[in-house]
Protein backbone atom coordinates (compact mmCIF):
# COMPACT_ATOMS: atom_id res chain seq x y z
CA UNK A 1 0.00 0.00 0.00
CA UNK A 2 2.29 2.76 -1.06
CA UNK A 3 -0.30 5.59 -1.46
CA UNK A 4 -0.48 8.57 -4.26
CA UNK A 5 2.17 10.32 -4.66
CA UNK A 6 0.91 13.40 -6.93
CA UNK A 7 0.10 16.73 -4.99
CA UNK A 8 -2.51 17.51 -7.98
CA UNK A 9 -3.75 13.85 -7.94
CA UNK A 10 -3.94 14.04 -3.84
CA UNK A 11 -5.78 17.44 -3.80
CA UNK A 12 -8.39 16.17 -6.48
CA UNK A 13 -8.58 12.74 -4.29
CA UNK A 14 -9.16 14.89 -0.66
CA UNK A 15 -12.54 13.61 1.11
CA UNK A 16 -12.18 15.39 4.24
CA UNK A 17 -14.06 13.72 7.16
CA UNK A 18 -14.51 15.76 10.64
CA UNK A 19 -14.50 13.12 13.62
CA UNK A 20 -17.13 14.13 16.24
CA UNK A 21 -15.30 14.11 19.30
CA UNK A 22 -13.86 17.18 20.51
CA UNK A 23 -9.73 16.71 21.08
CA UNK A 24 -7.14 17.66 23.81
CA UNK A 25 -3.50 17.66 23.77
CA UNK A 26 -1.82 16.08 27.25
CA UNK A 27 1.14 15.71 28.76
CA UNK A 28 2.20 13.11 30.61
CA UNK A 29 5.21 11.35 32.31
CA UNK A 30 7.91 9.58 30.11
CA UNK A 31 6.52 6.24 30.93
CA UNK A 32 6.75 3.58 28.30
CA UNK A 33 3.28 4.29 25.74
CA UNK A 34 1.83 1.69 26.33
CA UNK A 35 0.74 2.68 29.80
CA UNK A 36 -1.37 5.26 28.14
CA UNK A 37 -3.21 2.79 25.18
CA UNK A 38 -5.98 1.82 27.83
CA UNK A 39 -7.06 5.46 26.95
CA UNK A 40 -7.63 5.15 23.42
CA UNK A 41 -5.41 8.06 22.26
CA UNK A 42 -5.44 9.54 18.30
CA UNK A 43 -1.99 9.80 19.18
CA UNK A 44 1.23 9.12 20.87
CA UNK A 45 3.95 11.40 20.73
CA UNK A 46 7.46 11.07 22.56
CA UNK A 47 9.26 14.11 23.87
CA UNK A 48 11.93 14.81 26.10
CA UNK A 49 9.73 16.33 28.29
CA UNK A 50 7.44 13.80 28.06
CA UNK A 51 4.18 11.88 26.41
CA UNK A 52 1.72 14.25 24.38
CA UNK A 53 -1.45 12.70 24.02
CA UNK A 54 -4.04 13.37 21.85
CA UNK A 55 -7.56 12.08 23.44
CA UNK A 56 -11.06 13.07 23.54
CA UNK A 57 -11.76 15.34 25.87
CA UNK A 58 -14.40 13.49 27.17
CA UNK A 59 -11.80 10.30 27.97
CA UNK A 60 -9.45 13.77 29.20
CA UNK A 61 -12.08 14.60 31.54
CA UNK A 62 -12.93 11.10 33.06
CA UNK A 63 -9.89 10.10 33.94
CA UNK A 64 -8.61 13.50 35.31
CA UNK A 65 -5.65 14.36 32.74
CA UNK A 66 -4.59 17.88 32.25
CA UNK A 67 -4.95 19.25 29.03
CA UNK A 68 -5.19 22.12 26.66
CA UNK A 69 -7.30 23.31 24.00
CA UNK A 70 -10.63 22.20 21.87
CA UNK A 71 -9.95 20.59 18.64
CA UNK A 72 -11.82 19.14 15.73
CA UNK A 73 -9.72 16.56 14.15
CA UNK A 74 -10.24 16.59 10.24
CA UNK A 75 -9.27 13.44 8.31
CA UNK A 76 -8.13 13.13 4.97
CA UNK A 77 -9.51 10.09 3.58
CA UNK A 78 -7.35 9.76 0.60
CA UNK A 79 -4.35 7.69 0.95
CA UNK A 80 -1.04 9.53 0.31
CA UNK A 81 2.35 8.12 0.28
CA UNK A 82 4.25 9.30 3.48
CA UNK A 83 6.89 10.11 0.42
CA UNK A 84 4.44 12.73 -1.09
CA UNK A 85 5.58 16.21 -1.08
CA UNK A 86 3.59 19.40 -0.29
CA UNK A 87 0.20 17.67 1.24
CA UNK A 88 1.02 19.43 4.28
CA UNK A 89 2.30 22.80 3.25
CA UNK A 90 -0.40 23.17 0.78
CA UNK A 91 -2.74 22.52 3.68
CA UNK A 92 -1.06 24.34 6.10
CA UNK A 93 -1.02 27.39 3.92
CA UNK A 94 -4.10 27.48 2.90
CA UNK A 95 -5.24 27.08 6.29
CA UNK A 96 -2.81 29.94 7.61
CA UNK A 97 -4.10 32.26 5.22
CA UNK A 98 -7.50 32.24 7.26
CA UNK A 99 -5.65 32.44 10.49
CA UNK A 100 -6.41 28.77 11.27
CA UNK A 101 -3.82 26.60 13.08
CA UNK A 102 -3.25 23.44 11.82
CA UNK A 103 -1.76 20.70 13.97
CA UNK A 104 -1.07 17.96 11.48
CA UNK A 105 -0.80 14.44 12.12
CA UNK A 106 0.46 11.64 9.29
CA UNK A 107 -0.30 8.30 9.75
CA UNK A 108 0.73 5.31 7.68
CA UNK A 109 -2.90 5.72 5.13
CA UNK A 110 -3.72 8.79 6.04
CA UNK A 111 -2.80 12.36 7.13
CA UNK A 112 -4.94 14.34 9.71
CA UNK A 113 -5.56 17.95 11.11
CA UNK A 114 -6.55 19.20 14.26
CA UNK A 115 -7.64 22.88 14.22
CA UNK A 116 -9.52 24.58 16.89
CA UNK A 117 -13.01 23.55 17.56
CA UNK A 118 -14.67 27.28 16.61
CA UNK A 119 -12.56 27.01 13.19
CA UNK A 120 -13.46 22.90 12.14
CA UNK A 121 -16.58 24.23 9.78
CA UNK A 122 -14.39 26.89 7.66
CA UNK A 123 -11.41 24.69 7.62
CA UNK A 124 -13.76 21.68 6.00
CA UNK A 125 -14.61 24.41 3.93
CA UNK A 126 -10.93 25.91 2.61
CA UNK A 127 -9.86 21.94 2.41
CA UNK A 128 -12.79 20.94 0.41
CA UNK A 129 -11.90 24.07 -2.10
CA UNK A 130 -8.09 22.58 -2.85
CA UNK A 131 -9.12 19.78 -4.72
CA UNK A 132 -11.34 22.43 -7.49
Amino acid sequence: MSGLHNLDQILKSLEPRLLPDLYVYCMVPNTHPIDWLGLNPLAIIREAEGITLVLTQQTAKAHNVDHMGSFRCISLTVHSSLEAVGLTAAISSALAKNDIPANMLAGYCHDHILVPADNASLAMDIIHKLGD
